[in-house]
């Protein structure tokens, strides 16, 4: 499958809910597995005006990581979190493109090691994320 064809199925794929959050799919290296989310959240997801909920904030990085893996390897079904951990580096906005990108750190049959990231549209760095996986594969 080419890059194209990835970013293609992962959206056709992805959560309804993130639809709501305003994110699709955008690009996916398959040297480096990094997949590449936009998000626009819309202001009824934020709080004091235009700051986006942290929750989402999670929610954002976690679904960039997971399809860094499901991009990767078609025997992955299942993604389950065993620990996540998010830093708020600054606000994350909403109303504005947010580039959000997940990457596999280490990946083992078991258990998956992730990364993310949360750039404003300055670049600026927003938020960053480690999460630890365990994957269920297809029989």
């Amino acid at each position: 499958m080419n890059t194209a064809e990835i970013v293609a199925e992962l959206n056709k794929q992805k959560p309804a809910f993130l639809d709501l959050l305003g994110g699709r799919i955008v690009a996916f290296d398959t040297k480096a597995h990094i997949c590449t989310f936009e998000f626009c959240v819309p202001l009824d997801y934020c709080h004091s005006g235009n700051i986006v909920q942290g929750g989402f904030v999670t929610a954002m990085l976690d679904a960039a990581m997971a399809h860094a893996i499901f991009g990767v390897d078609s025997s992955i079904k299942r993604l389950s979190s065993l620990e996540i951990s998010t830093r708020y580096e600054a606000a994350t906005y909403g109303e504005q493109r947010l580039t959000v990108t997940g990457r596999i750190r280490k990946l083992t049959r078991a258990i998956a090691f992730l990364e993310g990231e949360i750039h404003d549209e300055q670049g600026k760095l927003t938020a960053t994320a480690q999460s630890i996986a365990k994957i269920a594969r297809s029989a």
